[in-house]
């Protein structure tokens, strides 16, 4: 399964959690928390916002501690796939 990129899908849960924390009410946020829950879904391989937005969590968390994991030193040989 391909992942979306995390700053990507970073915007995409602030973008959604921040419209249903303020529980909005006019059309067009609503509107909005829709297209954000429906592309969070396809985002994450869910079919539920909630577990959307718990795959996404979890994804941010594992790129974050990927992120503090340190890469090759310059200089060092690169691997090959063969």
């Amino acid at each position: 399964m391909l992942m979306p990129h995390p700053a990507v899908l970073r915007r995409l849960v602030d973008e959604y959690e921040a419209l249903t924390r303020t529980g909005a009410t006019e059309a067009q946020a609503q509107a909005q928390a829709r297209d954000l829950a429906y592309t969070l879904c396809v985002s994450t391989g869910t079919r539920d916002v909630r577990h959307a937005l718990e795959t996404a969590h979890q994804w941010l968390e594992a790129a974050t501690a990927a992120d503090a994991v340190p890469g090759p030193t310059a200089g060092s040989e690169p691997h090959v796939c063969a």
